[in-house]
Order: C-alpha cells, then structure tokens, then sequence
C-alpha cells in the first residue's frame, strides 16, 4: 500500500506561483513514476506532469515552459513548481503514484483568480 499526501495548494492571483508537494509513504520502492493530474467540475481528471523514477519528465500541453517537476528520493516527495499561473490552472490537483498498483492522494485545492 502507498499513501499519498498533497499540500501547498491556495489561492493566488494570475502571473504567481505556486509549489505543490506530495508525499508517499508506504511501500514506494515499488514505484517507478509519479504524477500530477488536475480536475474541475464537470471536466475530465487532466494529466498535468510525470517523473519516472529515473527522473525523466513529461508534461502536459497546457502547462508545458510554466510548470516543472521533481523528486526528492530521500523525502519521498514530488513537487509540482507552478509558475506563470492562469485563471484555467484552477482546480483540484491530484497526486498520482505508478507502480503494480496505482494510487491517488486526496488532492490540494488551486485557485487563480484574475
């Protein structure tokens, strides 16, 4: 079993920044990636960024040059570095662990107001 927890979320005006971070405990030398995906009502959970475990990285569209990814493997955590926010990065960030079996945290709340 992985546990996930998300913090950092808030509320922010248009053009800040925001770190998200997630941290795992549990069984996490099963894991091989993690990720970052976002919801808002009445839309589909989109993916938002990965990180293998070899530290490769892969973002989404809508967030590609403002938003980065890392890991810090001695903490167990991932962060999401959120820079340059927009009104449409609003939402509820989910944590997402890869591995035999997959896993989703609680998801930290994202607010941009214009």
């Amino acid at each position: 079993q992985v546990h996930l927890v998300e913090s950092g979320g808030g509320l922010v005006q248009a053009g800040g920044s925001l770190r998200l971070s997630c941290a795992a405990s549990g069984i996490i030398s099963s894991l091989y990636g993690m990720a970052w995906y976002r919801q808002t009502p009445g839309k589909q959970r989109e993916f938002v960024a990965t990180i293998s475990i070899s530290g490769t990285t892969n973002f989404g569209d809508s967030v590609k040059g403002r938003f980065t990814i890392s890991r810090d493997n001695a903490k167990n955590t991932v962060y999401l570095q959120m820079n340059s926010l927009k009104p449409e990065d609003t939402g509820v960030y989910y944590c997402y662990a890869m591995g035999p079996n997959n896993y989703w945290g609680q998801g930290t709340q994202v607010t941009v107001s214009s």
